[in-house]
C-alpha cells in the first residue's frame, strides 16, 4: 500500500457562523483514540460568550488540534449534522473518489497515526497547547490500496471482526449474570421449602454492634483497622485496612475473631448491607464504626449459609427498601433493620449446612467460570486493536 498525504484527498471547508444573541447551540466534541465525534452539550445562548463558531455537516472529516496526538480524528455522522465547533476543530471535505469513508474511520483508530500526529505537533502537552495545526495535519499519511474496492473490502473485514467481538463480549456478560441468577434461584428455592420466614433475630445471641470510629494515622506498626471496602462486595479483603496508633482496650467489643460475620451499615443504595466473613487476617484487627458485627448463635446458625442468604434477592430487597437517609447516594441501616431481615428460621442447623455445601459448589463454579471469562475478555479486548495494527502497520 502506498503512503499518501492527507492533503491529496482532503480539502478545507470552513463554515464560519456568528450565533445570534438569543441562539442556543449544540456543540460537538471529539473522543480520544479514534472514538470520533460526540454531542458534547446543548449550550444556552446566555452561556455562550464567544459567538463566532463553525458549522459542521455530515461527512466532514474533523479533528481536534490540541489533542490530535491522542487520536482525536473522525468523520461527522448524520445525527450531528448542523452542530457547531470552535476554531480548535478544523473540518475538511473528503475526496471519496480516492478514499473510502469507512476505511478512513478505521485508520483514525490506528496508533501509528497518533504517533505521526505527536511527532508533528508543537508546543507543550503539559499546558494542553501541544497543537497539530492544519498545514501539518495535511502532511499526515495513510497507507492506501490502489482501488476503492480494496479499501472497502478491508473496512468490511474490520467491521466484521468488531461485530463478532462485540457479540462475544455480550455473551460473556450474559454468562456472568446467569451464574449469579443460579445462586439467587437456589436461595429462593430454599426459602420456598420452609414456608413462612422468620427474621435474622431468631438466630442471634445479641444485638448487632457497630465497630470503633478510631483515628487512623497509618503509623508503622499501628493496629490494623478494616476499611469499608474490606466488606463491600460480599468478599472479604484482608488488604483493605488502615492503621491506628491510638491506645486500645484488649477487652473492647471492637476486636475481630476468625469467622465473625460483618455487614456494612452505610453506603450507596446498591452497596449498603453487603456482608463478608472475617478470615482471621490480619490479626489482631479492629472493625470500624460503619460496619456491624452480627453475633450469630453457633448452635442455630451456619455462618456461611447466613452469608449466602444475605446476598439473595429476599434479603437484598428488604435491606434496600428499609435503608434510610435523605441523600439519594448514601443510605444507612441500623440494628433493627439487620435483626428484622427475613430469614428461614425453621431451617435446622444441619439443613443449613447441607444447603450451604451446595451453594459453595455453585459459587466455586461461578468463580472458575468468571476466571475463564476474564481471560477470554482480555483476549477479546485485544482482537480489534491487533486487527487494526495488522492492516495498517
Amino acid at each position: 500500500m502506498i503512503p499518501t498525504p492527507f492533503g491529496e484527498f482532503l480539502t478545507s471547508n470552513k463554515r464560519p457562523y456568528t450565533l445570534a444573541d438569543d441562539q442556543d447551540a449544540d456543540l460537538l466534541g471529539m473522543r480520544l483514540y479514534g472514538g470520533g465525534p460526540f454531542h458534547r452539550e446543548h449550550k444556552l445562548a446566555n452561556q455562550i460568550r464567544k459567538k463566532t463558531h463553525f458549522g459542521v455537516r455530515a461527512g466532514d472529516v474533523i479533528y481536534n488540534k490540541l489533542f490530535a496526538w491522542k487520536g482525536t480524528f473522525g468523520v461527522v455522522p448524520e445525527r450531528f449534522d448542523g452542530m457547531y465547533v470552535s476554531d480548535k476543530f478544523p473540518t475538511y471535505a473528503l475526496g471519496r473518489d480516492r478514499v473510502d469513508e469507512n476505511y478512513l474511520r478505521w485508520y483514525f483508530r490506528y496508533p501509528g497515526l497518533w504517533d505521526q500526529a505527536r511527532d508533528m505537533s508543537t508546543g507543550s502537552a503539559a499546558l494542553s497547547k501541544f497543537t497539530l495545526n492544519p498545514p501539518k495535519f495535511l502532511d499526515l499519511t495513510i497507507p492506501l490500496p490502489e482501488s476503492i474496492a480494496e479499501q472497502r473490502r478491508i473496512a468490511d473485514h474490520l467491521d466484521h471482526v468488531e461485530e463478532l467481538t462485540l457479540a462475544m463480549l455480550k455473551a460473556r456478560a450474559r454468562s456472568t449474570a446467569a451464574t449469579t441468577s443460579v445462586l439467587q434461584a437456589f436461595v429462593n428455592s430454599t426459602a420456598s421449602r420452609v414456608g413462612d420466614l422468620g427474621t435474622l433475630n431468631d438466630l442471634l445471641i445479641g444485638k448487632p454492634r457497630n465497630g470503633w470510629s478510631v483515628r487512623c494515622d497509618n503509623s508503622v506498626g499501628g493496629t490494623p483497622v478494616l476499611t469499608l471496602s474490606a466488606v463491600t462486595g460480599f468478599n472479604y479483603d484482608p488488604k483493605a485496612i488502615k492503621r491506628t496508633s491510638e491506645p486500645t482496650n484488649p477487652d473492647a467489643h471492637y476486636w475481630l475473631a476468625e469467622g465473625d460475620l460483618l455487614i456494612t451499615r452505610s453506603n450507596t443504595p446498591e452497596l449498603v448491607g453487603h456482608a463478608s466473613i472475617y478470615t482471621g487476617m490480619p490479626s489482631p484487627c479492629i472493625y470500624p464504626d460503619l460496619v456491624m458485627k452480627i453475633p450469630l448463635d453457633p448452635a442455630r446458625a451456619d455462618t456461611r449459609f447466613v452469608w449466602h442468604w444475605l446476598q439473595g434477592p429476599i434479603a437484598r430487597e428488604f435491606i434496600t427498601t428499609h435503608a434510610k437517609g435523605t441523600s439519594p447516594t448514601m443510605k444507612k441501616i441500623g440494628q433493627g433493620t439487620v435483626m428484622a431481615i427475613p430469614f428461614p428460621s425453621a431451617l435446622s442447623l444441619s439443613d443449613q449446612c447441607k444447603v450451604r455445601v451446595q451453594l459453595d459448589l455453585i459459587l466455586e463454579d461461578r468463580r472458575r467460570l468468571n476466571g475463564l471469562l476474564a481471560d477470554s475478555g482480555r483476549v477479546l479486548d485485544e482482537i480489534v486493536p491487533s486487527s487494526i495494527r495488522e492492516v495498517f502497520a
